[in-house]
């Protein structure tokens, strides 16, 4: 089945939802849609209200105020069984004592749907999660990575509408849950179900997704594609968590970009050349110093004091450099360059975590993108 991802009727709206849970304010407010079709992806550290918001669509909790669409019908205090979702768990949710098969049919069971025709859609449904002949094995007997095929394989033999999944790949190992990541996408797009993902992973938010809503403090700070969002960040919040990035602020950015505001700037972005070396004319500059050297292998970051009192991180890759080579240039007096338009002005700086007052700083996610 073809991916649709047309401007027509979402497979998801929020109209203004919030969850309460006592004085605590878990979701606030939101808006968003999720196109018909497309593998969405929500964002977010823990406590953000990412998950709240999946259970609400699910169904497995009660927004305080405000309107849940499941393509333009009006599910908001509708129980889980009479939506058209179904939900993947980080935890698998099998059946132990019950053998891949039942498991994966247990739902068409309920339905009481016929023996010969469940065997059948079992059958389709391992075929596509790449299981084919695992019927009669038990989940023990399985390892982590194909139980989770197994309940992927139980959710979409429903056929939902829409699929949720509450970071289902948590508990992998990196390996497999890098190969998950692929396999996911593949499948999505193979069965054209609406998949909406939550994560804490900013590298599995972008590698799978088409679009993707960034989550802080039960607020959306900005949804987008995963380009857009990590190459142009609204907020010092997203510039933070989505990869790495450098803000500069106060003093050091009109002294280096010229003007008041506060800016963020990849470290991928920056060049380190000589200091005698100058900028070209669309090109912003900084001298320094180089403080730290981190290599990591396929690349290598460097820890750059500025000349003007704050601090840099500068990302290169090894393509000529030995390890040797790089670390040599601790302690070397540098310049930084990037071009101008790497300068993305940030809105709502007061609300940055950690807040770049005057100055400059690295601020990081959870893993570099």
């Amino acid at each position: 089945m073809a991916l649709r991802l047309d401007d027509g009727e979402p497979a998801v709206r929020l109209e203004r939802v919030e969850k309460r849970f006592g004085d605590v304010v878990a979701v606030n407010s939101i808006d968003l849609d999720v196109r018909d079709g497309e593998f969405f992806s929500m964002l977010g550290p823990s406590g953000s209200g990412k998950t709240t918001t999946l259970r609400m669509i699910a169904g497995f909790e009660l927004p305080t105020s405000g309107r849940i669409l499941l393509h333009g019908r009006d599910v908001t205090h509708d129980p889980p069984f009479e939506r058209d979702v179904n939900t993947v768990f980080q935890d698998y949710a099998l059946f132990p004592h019950m053998s891949v098969g039942d498991n994966v049919g247990y739902g068409l069971m309920i339905k009481k749907v016929p023996r010969g025709q469940r065997s059948e859609r079992v059958a389709e449904a391992l075929r596509m999660v790449r299981l084919e002949g695992y019927e009669r094995r038990r989940p023990g007997q399985l390892s982590g990575g194909q139980r989770q095929r197994v309940a992927l394989a139980r959710a979409l033999i429903n056929r939902p509408r829409v699929l949720l999944l509450d970071e289902p790949l948590g508990a992998l190992d990196l390996r497999l849950r890098e190969e998950m990541q692929i396999e996911l996408k593949q499948i999505q797009q193979q069965v054209g179900i609406t998949f909406i993902y939550v994560t804490h992973d900013q590298g599995e938010a972008l590698t799978m997704s088409d679009r993707l809503a960034v989550f802080n403090r039960g607020r959306l700070e900005q949804v987008g594609s995963p380009a857009e969002v990590y190459e142009r960040p609204t907020t010092p919040f997203v510039a933070s968590f989505v990869g790495t990035s450098n803000l500069l602020s106060g003093r050091v950015a009109r002294q280096v970009i010229g003007t008041d505001g506060t800016f963020t700037v990849r470290p991928e972005k920056i060049h380190m050349l000589e200091p005698a070396e100058q900028p070209a004319a669309d090109e912003a500059s900084a001298l320094g110093h180089v403080t730290k050297v981190i290599y990591l292998g396929p690349e290598t970051r460097y820890i750059v004091e500025l000349d003007a009192g704050a601090e840099l991180v500068v990302a290169q890759q090894n393509l000529e450099t030995s390890s040797s080579e790089a670390l040599a240039l601790e302690g070397k007096h540098v310049r930084l360059t990037w071009k101008r338009i790497h300068n993305l002005a940030l809105a709502g700086a007061g609300d940055a975590e950690p807040a770049a007052a005057d100055g400059a700083e690295l601020v990081a996610g959870g893993q570099p993108a």
